[in-house]
């Protein structure tokens, strides 16, 4: 149950982190350094991750089976080490975490006074 993520997703909720670890990886694979960057690209900046968070979070979620290890490209620098790809499950758990907090965010929403919807 690592990760906090049991084989039933929908019972537990996952971290900030992990869930623009697997945006990140929705892109395609990708090397742990552009993983780490493309976090920090799409939270502008307000997911703070350093490299040892990173790799044991990684880490987490290769043993939930969010993300495996794949091949990088035959042209690439093979000193970029390993690649990571999200998996079926890994899109799905991330398909799940969307619809949560857009429920979430219906809720709120429902919570403004009514002379406020729809206001800017």
């Amino acid at each position: 149950m690592e990760l906090g993520i049991p084989k039933y997703h929908s019972l537990v909720d996952i971290s900030k982190l992990d869930i623009y670890l697997l945006l990140a990886l929705g892109d395609g694979p990708s090397h742990g350094y552009a993983v780490m960057q493309a976090i920090r690209e799409r939270s502008a900046g307000t997911v703070r991750v350093s490299t040892g968070s990173f790799y044991r979070r990684l880490s987490a979620a290769i043993k939930a089976g969010l993300v495996a290890a794949t091949p990088g490209p035959r042209a690439d620098d093979p000193r970029r080490g390993a690649y990571y790809r999200l998996t079926a499950t890994g899109r799905r758990v991330l398909a799940e975490e969307r619809d949560r907090l857009a429920a979430l965010v219906a809720a709120v929403d429902g919570l403004r006074p009514a002379s406020r919807r729809g206001r800017t």
